[in-house]
């Protein structure tokens, strides 16, 4: 046979070689205890790395709950920035919507003494004397006692005065009984009331001039006692006349007053 057969056929007798070698071992106390050894230590390799696996696991099972935890507490600080930038941004909207009211309330009262000052240079145009706004004193029959005040209260006074212009004031005093004093915006209705006005027949009024009177008009009148207790047809028509004249002259004198102030803005 040659050598190259042999080592062909060789492997055919490795499993009786095996098997014998196995018989010496059992039957071999010193063999068989180092074979029990050998086991015993591959044992404890598997059972070290049994361990060892699962310590792994727990150490990867603890990591991926702190990652989770991290996240969770990841979320937790977006969501509370994402709050806080919601709160930052309301205050902003806040404060804004704040100056945005304050603006308003500049440009109302800014508005408001604008409308002001149109309404005292016209009472200044059409004041001819230009002592300010005129105030008469009204004076009338009324015991301390009376509480209808002798027939005159202010919407009684106000009814009776209005009908010749604009009437910015009326105070009736506490302090004596049976007097007021009126404040016209013009020198024409004043000028009118005084010189038509008579009140109450049962209780006429005695008119005086105690501000703004115009120049060369007499001293204190009482149209009451020689005029009857209402306007003639002739003196109501020449009234409403007066009082459309007024009322033309103020719109021309408000039309003027816009047409300068756009002259006078600038381009």
């Amino acid at each position: 046979m040659s050598k190259v057969s042999s080592r062909n056929a060789a492997p055919v007798y490795m499993p009786t070689r095996n098997l014998s070698q196995a018989l010496e071992v059992l039957t071999d106390a010193a063999a068989r205890a180092a074979y029990d050894k050998v086991r015993k230590a591959k044992k404890q390799a598997a059972e070290r790395t049994q361990k060892l696996d699962e310590r792994r696991k727990k150490v990867k099972l603890d990591l991926e709950a702190r990652e989770r935890q991290a996240q969770a507490q990841g979320s937790e600080d977006e969501e509370d920035s994402r709050s806080t930038r919601t709160l930052e941004q309301e205050i902003e909207r806040l404060r804004e919507e704040g100056s945005r009211q304050l603006q308003e309330q500049q440009r109302l009262i800014q508005e408001q003494i604008r409308q002001e000052r149109d309404q005292r240079l016209r009472g200044k145009a059409e004041n001819t004397d230009d002592k300010g706004t005129p105030k008469l004193k009204l004076k009338w029959k009324c015991k301390k006692e009376d509480e209808s005040k002798g027939g005159y209260s202010k919407d009684v006074l106000l009814r009776l005065l209005q009908k010749y212009g604009e009437v910015l004031n009326l105070v009736l005093s506490s302090k004596k009984a049976g007097t007021a004093v009126v404040e016209f915006a013009t020198v024409k209705a004043a000028e009118l009331a005084f010189q038509n006005e008579v009140g109450l027949a049962s209780n006429p009024l005695k008119i005086s001039w105690l501000e703004g009177r115009p120049q060369g008009m007499a001293g204190p009148s009482y149209p009451g006692l020689s005029k009857g207790s209402v306007l003639s047809e002739r003196d109501y028509e020449s009234l409403v006349m007066m009082r459309m004249r007024q009322a033309a002259e103020r719109q021309q004198l408000t039309a003027r007053m816009q047409q300068e102030d756009k002259e006078g803005q600038p381009t």
